[in-house]
């Protein structure tokens, strides 16, 4: 094995750790007495929620008091994780990014009283952006973990997939009498998302193989799957048969019985903003809310099934 993958493995290796382990303790943010309602909790995530009806409120401080100022929510999401978040080539500019957590983004920033601008980047840079402030928000299917709790501050949950949560391992149905779980991987090529909750599982899973390769989009994954470049990837098991259901020519398949969990607490989409802005949060929380309690969610992630499938993503 190369000194680079190595390296790798030695890198995603610490994060499946993180994974693994639960906090215990929430760790306390610098606010003032009038803030101390958005501090996280034991989980380290605001767990209040602010009334957005009148819009930002007035003695907003921190990035929402910026949000305001500017007039503009940025949002940075990976445009290749449909029915979440995915390009719908028939519209054009901004209308183009679509999905439910596409439409969560529009109405928190219509709640906001501000403009949208959705900015587009690969999945590993996605948290990034809002630690270097140069957005706002992320949203992007987002899953909890410690690790990536410790780097920025997380929403409730406004997801959770009715599939148990976890990965799967997804290959070609014509390698179904070859692959029949991870011990037949051997001197095979597999890949995962670069960044992903699958890719420290895949790590944390399998041992014995050809070659690993990070992808950038779970488009890639398929892609990659399809032309023969790899031969098995490992996916969210709910967007992977999710895929295939809606791609029935695709000539892919999740392989039975090969199925790792996350723990309760790692379960459900979130929403991240930098580390400290517990206000924020608990505005977008407010927005979470609404949806919930009214099914818009859900009536936005079915609607955009329909429209992945109709364009065959």
């Amino acid at each position: 094995m190369s000194v680079d993958r190595w390296i790798g493995r030695l890198a995603v290796l610490v994060l499946a750790a993180l994974l693994a382990v639960a906090p215990t303790l929430a760790e306390s943010l610098e606010v003032d007495d009038a803030n101390a309602q958005y501090m996280e909790n034991a989980w380290n995530f605001v767990d209040v929620s602010l009334d957005t009806s009148g819009g930002i409120p007035g003695d907003a401080t921190g990035v929402l008091a910026d949000i305001r100022e500017a007039g503009v929510l940025r949002v940075a999401t990976e445009p290749y994780f449909p029915p979440q978040e995915f390009i719908d080539p028939d519209l054009e500019g901004q209308e183009g990014y679509v999905g439910a957590d596409m439409a969560l983004a529009r109405l928190i920033a219509q709640r906001m009283g501000v403009e949208l601008q959705i900015v587009p980047m690969d999945f590993s840079e996605v948290l990034n952006a809002v630690t270097d402030g140069t957005c706002d928000l992320a949203i992007s299917a987002l899953s909890y973990t410690p690790g990536r709790a410790a780097q920025i501050t997380f929403s409730k949950g406004y997801y959770y997939a009715t599939i148990r949560a976890g990965s799967g391992l997804m290959i070609r149905a014509s390698d179904s009498g070859r692959i029949t779980g991870v011990s037949s991987l051997v001197g095979r090529n597999i890949a995962a998302q670069s960044g992903s909750l699958q890719e420290a599982q895949m790590y944390e899973n399998v041992f014995h193989y050809r070659e690993f390769r990070r992808m950038n989009s779970v488009q890639a994954l398929y892609n990659a799957l399809m032309d023969g470049a790899v031969d098995a990837v490992m996916v969210d098991a709910q967007t992977g048969h999710a895929y295939i259901e809606g791609n029935p020519r695709c000539g892919l398949m999740m392989v039975p019985g090969v199925h790792f969990t996350l723990e309760e607490q790692f379960e459900g989409d979130r929403i991240a903003a930098r580390k400290g802005e517990g206000q924020l949060i608990a505005f977008v929380n407010g927005v979470i809310d609404e949806v919930l309690a009214s099914g818009q969610y859900m009536q936005w992630y079915e609607e955009a099934i329909q429209r992945a499938d109709a364009l065959g993503l």
